[in-house]
């Protein structure tokens, strides 16, 4: 077991198998709010799910509006588990706040080459780090 110190963004924790992105995400227009479906073509996870995962992503991209599409994917249950970002952006973290998905930024580690898909793994916005399984 390894602990990753992060920046606190988000508060709460969550345990579950990450899924990485090596290209920055866009939830308004680039995912299905009702199913956490990846649906911008060409990125590389377009068609897989980021809903019940540990998003790992270097940061948000896109309208103003992904932060209110977080919040509509929380509320149907298809929104990600926890986040992890490189650098987060005030989209993503104001989405994270209002919906409660605890969210961290800034590893003192390469999140990017130690964690891997499927990994176990916990989430604590309140303290700052990662904990790995």
């Amino acid at each position: 077991m390894a602990e990753i110190k992060c920046r606190a963004i988000s508060k709460g924790t969550a345990t579950g198998e990450v899924l990485l992105s090596s290209q920055a995400i866009s939830f308004y227009g680039g995912v299905d709010p009702l199913t956490g479906v990846i649906t911008e073509k060409g990125h590389p996870l377009e068609g897989k799910s980021i809903s019940g995962k540990v998003l790992v992503f270097p940061n948000g991209k896109g309208s103003t509006v992904g932060s209110y599409a977080l919040y509509r994917m929380k509320k149907h249950g298809s929104a990600p588990l926890a986040m992890v970002n490189r650098e987060t952006d005030a989209i993503v973290a104001v989405g994270a706040i209002i919906s409660g998905i605890p969210m961290v930024d800034k590893p003192e580690s390469d999140v990017f080459t130690l964690l891997k898909d499927g990994q176990k793994v916990s989430v604590d916005g309140t303290e700052g780090k990662i904990t790995t399984e």
